[in-house]
């Protein structure tokens, strides 16, 4: 039986797949969560490991038997034609930093034409080549190219790159009227990413 792998840097993009395949079993990873499933005829092992590029070579460190290895969860839209909940898989920018408001977004789209940007599909992409092993990416759009987000978020990081939860409430009750409406806004696309996320898996051939 084939065994992929399939990262994300949070658990909640990971919602809409395991929602729909239903069975599940954690498994001890070096990362935040990580279980294993089937689908198909194929293994799955589903990690989700922080964001940036450090934590996808933390969580990757050990080489595993797998015949590919998925990069998957969010994307910023760079490109004014997509929608939240849209799926893209070609024409990704990475960067180790959340592009946060719509004229950082406009500046990543002119520098390199790309459709979206996320933090950690190019260091998936290049563990994957390490490896000697198929590489595959689906992003779902969480923000659209015009959107500002509620706060910077790259203000919120431990020392290894992880969101702080804590320090991100602290900052919306410090300023509730202008930030937690944006928050809420963005937790309902995150939601709806996270769906449209979950609906491409179990129908696509990845």
């Amino acid at each position: 039986m084939d065994t992929w792998l399939l990262i994300t840097a949070e658990r909640r993009e990971l919602g809409g797949i395991l929602k729909r395949i239903g069975a599940f079993s954690k498994i001890k990873w070096p990362a935040e969560f990580a279980c294993e499933a089937h689908l198909a005829g194929r293994r799955w092992i589903f990690v989700a490991n922080g964001p940036g590029p450090r934590a996808v070579e933390k969580a990757l460190e050990n080489r595993i038997d797998v015949q590919g290895i998925v990069s998957a969860g969010f994307c910023g839209a760079l490109d004014p034609a997509l929608r939240v909940g849209d799926i893209v898989e070609d024409g990704i920018v990475c960067s180790d930093r959340v592009a946060v408001t719509a004229q950082e977004k406009a500046d990543l789209r002119a520098k390199t034409g790309a459709a979206a940007v996320d933090m950690e599909s190019a260091a998936v992409a290049q563990k994957a080549q390490q490896w000697r092993v198929e590489f595959r990416s689906m992003r779902a759009v969480s923000d659209a190219a015009s959107d500002d987000l509620p706060l910077d978020f790259n203000l919120y990081r431990d020392a290894r790159g992880r969101f702080s939860r804590g320090r991100i409430a602290m900052a919306a009750v410090s300023n509730p009227f202008r930030t937690i409406p944006g928050l809420l806004r963005f937790e309902r696309n995150c939601r709806v990413a996270a769906e449209s996320l979950g609906d491409f898996f179990v129908h696509s051939r990845l």
